[in-house]
């Protein structure tokens, strides 16, 4: 087989995902990281489609040295009973001026007669004549053979049909699209197989969706049996439930399957480079994504780590170095000074029993009194630092004041101020927000930007405030957990406290701290 390709869509396909809106200047940015990556090609949209789209285009012919990728750009066949030559979207795809098109086309009889309200004749002709008038001009072209596997399934020599007509115009990749996401992997083998047999010399592409919550293992299922590239998108981005998550394509293929898409170099990058574009697109990273997520090598106090301590490798599928991740110990009430030793260690910090033991004991004590710091790795690591005498001292809060002002307009606005001493100087700042917790992230961030540039990087990604005792009203003891993230990564932190904004400043202010500590 020659070599396997990976062909990403976060651009385009996942872009149409709910909640995903990217502006012109955050697809450039992803398309550099997803350079850096390593992957063959990137789908940079629909040119003629969307305004955004043609500016795209435009801007990254000059913008981006792509080193590794190739830009490619997507659109649709001629429509019916439109010449090639007057058809406005196949102008659009060459203005784009990429080398390569990716042209999508039905290969369903029913989407034929039922959506393009044509004959099934029109159908193969446009797909044809689409790629033979792309050819002509000097064009790469891949052909999408949309909902391919519902096509196979209903009319298997129609199907068979626009592919063997998309071999013949010139396609160099014929891509087998499980748009409806409903196919299995056993299925996918022997329709592959199948394809591979009738169309010999032809290169198969697959793209699945994850509607059956198998597009992943639907795309290691075709490369089993000989298909040479695999279109997803990064963080399994898309419509509905999404596209194959390249995050854990990559590393199956290059891990598991020993088939190297990416350097090892590359593959390293691959956890910083999923939560970069998981920053730009403004939706958290699920924790427990495989590979790439913060709870992928994350290992609950106990009998795991006690094991871990002794062998890295005991309960952990891969080395997590490999993908840019890390292995990460969880630390409850249920710990063991295992635990301790080894967030120590990962700090490059000094540990004895007798300091293992205090730490414990504090960490059993707050639990106690209502802190869980299972879901606060960045308050545990303050924690730790402290039992072995670190102070820290990017700042000295000496108050905090908040109030909420509901407008005549019915606007609702929070301010704060915030009095703290930066480098021996007294900072007193203010901030707006929609809420106080807000307010008083405005606030503190504008105290120390000047010293400390890199609170900028920082982020607030997730807030919840759960009440300990609901027993006591309003009096009752609060727990707050913030997750604080940059391009590398994310923390959580916590702050208990009878009043909720005192328990969020602790909470908020640990975030910070953490954040500088890793900058």
């Amino acid at each position: 087989m020659t070599s396997l390709e990976i062909y990403d869509t976060t651009l385009r396909d996942g872009s149409q995902q709910e909640g995903i809106s990217l502006t012109v200047s955050d697809k450039l940015r992803i398309a550099k990281l997803l350079d850096d990556l390593g992957v063959g090609y990137v789908e940079g949209g629909w040119p003629g489609a969307l305004p955004k789209d043609d500016e795209f285009f435009k801007r990254a012919r000059t913008e981006i040295d792509f080193k590794h990728a190739t830009l490619t750009a997507f659109g649709s066949t001629r429509r019916p009973r439109v010449t090639v030559t007057e058809d406005p979207q196949l102008d659009a795809l060459l203005a784009a001026e990429t080398e390569v098109i990716c042209i999508v086309g039905k290969a369903w009889d029913y989407h034929v007669l039922e959506a393009l309200r044509t004959d099934l004749d029109e159908g193969l002709a446009m797909v044809g004549e689409s790629i033979e008038y792309l050819k002509r001009l000097d064009r790469r072209v891949f052909f999408d053979a949309e909902h391919f596997f519902d096509g196979y399934r209903s009319d298997r020599h129609f199907s068979m049909n626009v592919l063997r007509t998309a071999y013949d115009a010139g396609a160099e990749r014929l891509v087998l699209c499980d748009t409806n996401g409903g196919t299995l992997p056993h299925e996918v083998e022997r329709i592959v197989e199948d394809v591979m047999t009738a169309i010999p010399g032809a290169d198969i592409g697959v793209h699945f969706h994850n509607d059956a919550g198998t597009a992943v293992a639907s795309s290691l299922a075709a490369v089993h049996v000989g298909a040479r590239q695999i279109q997803g998108c990064v963080n399994g981005y898309g419509e509905r439930t999404g596209n194959a998550d390249l995050c854990a394509v990559i590393p199956d293929l290059a891990i598991k399957m020993g088939i190297p898409v990416v350097s090892d170099d590359q593959l390293a990058m691959l956890a910083p480079i999923s939560h970069h574009v998981a920053e730009v697109v403004n939706i958290t990273l699920d924790p427990h994504r495989p590979y790439v997520g913060s709870s992928a090598f994350t290992h609950k106090a106990g009998l795991h780590t006690s094991a871990l301590a002794r062998r890295p490798d005991a309960y952990e599928h891969t080395n997590p170095v490999s993908v840019g991740n890390r292995t990460r110990m969880l630390v409850s009430e249920q710990a063991g000074k295992a635990s301790i030793f080894n967030k120590a260690s990962e700090l490059g910090l000094d540990m004895d029993d007798a300091l293992a033991k205090q730490v414990l004991d504090q960490v059993k004590e707050l639990e106690h009194n209502g802190y869980h710091f299972e879901a606060a790795d960045g308050s545990f690591e303050l924690l730790v630092r402290r039992a072995t005498g670190w102070e820290q001292t990017f700042f000295e809060l000496e108050s905090f004041r908040t109030f909420i002002e509901r407008r005549a307009d019915e606007a609702v606005v929070a301010e704060a101020t915030v009095k703290v001493h930066v480098g021996g100087v007294r900072r007193v700042t203010t901030g707006e927000g929609d809420g106080p917790v807000h307010a008083l992230d405005q606030a503190l961030r504008a105290a120390l930007l000047d010293t400390y540039p890199a609170v900028g990087d920082l982020r607030l990604t997730d807030f919840r405030v759960r009440v300990l005792d609901s027993s006591d009203g309003t009096a009752a003891k609060v727990r707050v957990l913030i997750e604080t993230s940059d391009h590398e990564g994310s923390w959580g932190t916590i702050g208990v406290h009878e009043n909720i904004i005192e328990a969020s400043w602790e909470a908020l202010a640990d975030g910070i701290v953490v954040g500088l500590l890793r900058a």
